[in-house]
C-alpha cells in the first residue's frame, strides 16, 4: 500500500503539486507567527509564552461583611466543604477562611470537563438545604478561567495632550468611572471572563446615628434600617384608561441624592414626621476596603482583564485592546486650575503581548537559524545543489504541518511546543538525507537507461520500510510522555506532540512528496541555449538591482548568473560549474547566518561572526 501511493504520486506529479500548496496554504493560515497572509484568512494556534500546568480546579467565594474568620469557617466553609465533597469527580478540597469571605478550591480529576465541573458545582449549590448558611448568604462560583487567565492589568490615569500625568481624579471619581463604564465595556469584549476592579474607593451613602436623638424620640436602629431599605424602591399599580389610553401607574421612590435618604419618615409622634435627618447624618463617602493597588509609589485605580478558559490570549489581549480604543473617546476630561486640561487615560501595566511575541520572536529566529544551518551542512554533505534544496525544502512544509496538527487538536504554541518542534529538525532532516542520497546513487547505476519515473521508485521503495520503521521507533519512544499526569503531563506533553507531528510530517513529505519532485528536478532536459541565455542574464540584472537597492545577496543572484553564462559558452565543466554553485550557495548561507546571528556577538564585524 505504502509503495502503490508512492509510485501513484510519482506518475501524478500534478496530485503531488496541489497536497504541496494545500499544506502551504493551511499550515500559513494556521502559523501563530504575525505572517501578513495577504488574501488568506487567519486562523491561528491559541499563543502563550508557556503551558498551563495549573490543576483543573473551580472556587467558590462567599461573602459574610464584618465575620470573623472563625465565624466565617464554622459557619460558611465548613458546611458548603462537607457539602460539595460529593460532586462526581472531585479529587480534593482546600478551603480558607478570612475576615469577611469565605474561598474554598475544588479539584477535579484531569479528566473531567472544565464546564462540567462547573455544571455540577452549580448544581450542588442550588440545592442546598435550607438553613445550612447564614440568612442573606449566598455562594458564587468563580470566573471560568484558570490561574494563568490575568493577561492584562491598567490603571485609570489623567493625562494632557502629550501624554504628561496630570492628576486632577480624585480615587472615588476613578473607582465609579472603572466599574460604571470601563467595566462593562471591556467586559464585552470576546474571550474575556472577567474584568476586576482594584484600588480607589467604592461610593456608598453612609448614616451616622444620634443614639442621643434616638433615645429622645424612642427609635430603634431595626427602624432606621427598615425606614432606609423602604426609601429606596418603586412602586408598580394598575392602570388607568382615560379617553381610549391606558395610562400605567408607578410610584417612583428610587434614591437619587442624599436628600431623598434625608427626607425618609422613620416614624411619626402626634402626627409629625420623623425623618431620617433629624436623628442621623446623611452623606457620601468610601466602602471599608482591605487592600490598595500601588504604581511607582502612588496610590492608583485600575483593573485586571480575565481571559475565559481555553480562549486564545493573544486574540483575547487584542479583542481587549480594539475595546479600548473604541471606549477612549467617551472617557471624561476635565479642565485644571491651571488651565491644562486632564483627559482621562486607561494605561497598560502589564500586557502579556510582549512576552508572547518575544518568546515567539526567540522561536522564530531559533527555527530559522536551525534550518539555514541545516541546509549548510546539507549543502556540504550531499555536494548536490538540486538534492540540497529538496531536502531543505523538506524542513518548511514540515513544520507548516505541524502548526495545522496543533490547530486540529487544540495544543497552543508555547515555548515548550514550539520547542519540540527545534528538537526535531535534525530527525526531521535525516529522513530527506537518506531518500536523497539513495535516489542520486540509483541515478549514476542506471546503466540501463530505465525512465526517471522508475528509476526515482526504485530508490524510493528500497528505503522507504527502512525510514517508515526507524522513525516510528523515535515515534513510540515518546509514548511514555504522553502517559504523564499532572503538571508533569501538561509541561512535556506538547513538546512530546510537537516533536511526534514533526516527525510524522517530515515522513509524509519525504516519502510523498519529495519522490515526484526528485523525478522531476532529475531528469535530464533539452533547454534552448537562447533560452539559458536569457534566464542567466536576468538573474545577472536582477542581482545588480537589488545591490543598488541595498540588498548585499543580489551579489549570489550575479555570481549564478555568470556561473551559468561560462557554462552555456564552455568555460566550465558541468562539474565544475555545480562544484562553484555549492560554494556559492554554502557562502550566502554563511552570510546570512554571520548577519542575523551573530554568533560572537553584535560588537564583531560580520567577517568574525
Amino acid at each position: 500500500m505504502l509503495n502503490k501511493s508512492i509510485k501513484f504520486l510519482i506518475e501524478n506529479k500534478l496530485v503531488a503539486v496541489l497536497l504541496l500548496a494545500l499544506f502551504v496554504a493551511w499550515g500559513v493560515v494556521n502559523a501563530p507567527f504575525e505572517w501578513n497572509t495577504g488574501s488568506l484568512p487567519r486562523n491561528p494556534v491559541a499563543v502563550d509564552a508557556i503551558p498551563d500546568i495549573g490543576e483543573n480546579q473551580q472556587i467558590v467565594f462567599t461573602k459574610w461583611d464584618g465575620r470573623s474568620p472563625q465565624d466565617i469557617e464554622d459557619q460558611i466553609t465548613y458546611p458548603l466543604t462537607t457539602s460539595l465533597l460529593g460532586i462526581p469527580g472531585v479529587k480534593t478540597i482546600r478551603s480558607s477562611s478570612m475576615f469577611g469571605f469565605s474561598s474554598i478550591y475544588i479539584i477535579f480529576e484531569e479528566d473531567i470537563e472544565f464546564y462540567w465541573s462547573r455544571s455540577r458545582i452549580l448544581e450542588k449549590l442550588n440545592s442546598l438545604p435550607a438553613g445550612l448558611l447564614p440568612d442573606g448568604v449566598n455562594p458564587a462560583l468563580g470566573p471560568d478561567a484558570t490561574g494563568l487567565g490575568q493577561i492584562y492589568w491598567y490603571t485609570l490615569e489623567g493625562r494632557d495632550e502629550n501624554g504628561n500625568v496630570t492628576g486632577g481624579w480624585d480615587l472615588q471619581e476613578l473607582r465609579s468611572i472603572q466599574d460604571f463604564y470601563v467595566k462593562y465595556a471591556l467586559s464585552s469584549a470576546s474571550g474575556v471572563s472577567e474584568v476586576a476592579s482594584i484600588g480607589g474607593y467604592v461610593l456608598e451613602y453612609q448614616v451616622d446615628v444620634n443614639p442621643e436623638l434616638m433615645k429622645q424620640y424612642k427609635i430603634g436602629l431595626n427602624q432606621v434600617v427598615k425606614a432606609v431599605k423602604q426609601s429606596n424602591q418603586d412602586v408598580g399599580a394598575q392602570t388607568l384608561e382615560i379617553n381610549q389610553a391606558e395610562y400605567l401607574i408607578r410610584g417612583l421612590g428610587y434614591v437619587k441624592s442624599i436628600s431623598d435618604l434625608e427626607n425618609a419618615v422613620v416614624t411619626s409622634e402626634d402626627f409629625t414626621s420623623i425623618r431620617l435627618k433629624d436623628i442621623a447624618n446623611v452623606s457620601h463617602g468610601p466602602a471599608t476596603r482591605r487592600g490598595l493597588l500601588d504604581k511607582e509609589g502612588a496610590e492608583v485605580v485600575g483593573g485586571v482583564v480575565v481571559a475565559r478558559y481555553g480562549a486564545n490570549p493573544m486574540a483575547v489581549i487584542n479583542n481587549v485592546k480594539e475595546k479600548i480604543n473604541e471606549l477612549s473617546s467617551g472617557l471624561p476630561s476635565k479642565t485644571l486650575s491651571d488651565g491644562r486640561t486632564s483627559q482621562l487615560t486607561i494605561v497598560p501595566f502589564y500586557d502579556r503581548t510582549e512576552l508572547i511575541q518575544e518568546t515567539l520572536g526567540t522561536l522564530d529566529e531559533a527555527l530559522t537559524l536551525e534550518i539555514l544551518i541545516t541546509i549548510f551542512v546539507i549543502i556540504i554533505m550531499v555536494f548536490n545543489l538540486r538534492a540540497s534544496v529538496l531536502i531543505s525544502g523538506l524542513l518548511p512544509v514540515a513544520v507548516l504541518m505541524v502548526f495545522i496538527s496543533m490547530k486540529l487538536f487544540n495544543v497552543d504554541a508555547n515555548i515548550v511546543a514550539l520547542s519540540g518542534i527545534a528538537i526535531a529538525i535534525g530527525t526531521m532532516v535525516d529522513v530527506g538525507v537518506i531518500l536523497s542520497e539513495n535516489v542520486l546513487r540509483h541515478i549514476d547505476e542506471n546503466d540501463q537507461n530505465l525512465p526517471m519515473n522508475t528509476v526515482v521508485y526504485n530508490a524510493t521503495a528500497e528505503v522507504s520500510g527502512a525510514i517508515l520503521t526507524a522513525v516510528m521507533t523515535t515515534i513510540i519512544s515518546f509514548i511514555p510522555v504522553f502517559t504523564m499526569i499532572g503538571a508533569e503531563g501538561k509541561l512535556f506533553r506538547p513538546l512530546a506532540f510537537t516533536k511526534t507531528a514533526a516527525l510524522t510530517a517530515s515522513l509524509i513529505v519525504a516519502l510523498f512528496l519529495i519522490p515526484p519532485f526528485a523525478a522531476y528536478f532529475f531528469r535530464k532536459r533539452n533547454v534552448k541555449i537562447s533560452f539559458r541565455y536569457i534566464l542567466n542574464i536576468a538573474l545577472v540584472i536582477i542581482g545588480l538591482l537589488a545591490v543598488i537597492f541595498g540588498f548585499t545577496l543580489g551579489l549570489i543572484l550575479v555570481a549564478f548568473g555568470i556561473v551559468g553564462l561560462l557554462s552555456i559558452k564552455e568555460k566550465l565543466s558541468a562539474d565544475r560549474a555545480n562544484i562553484i554553485n555549492i560554494f556559492i550557495s554554502a557562502f550566502a548561507i554563511v552570510f546570512l547566518l554571520a548577519e542575523y546571528w551573530r554568533p560572537l556577538g553584535v560588537d564583531r564585524s560580520i567577517f568574525w561572526n
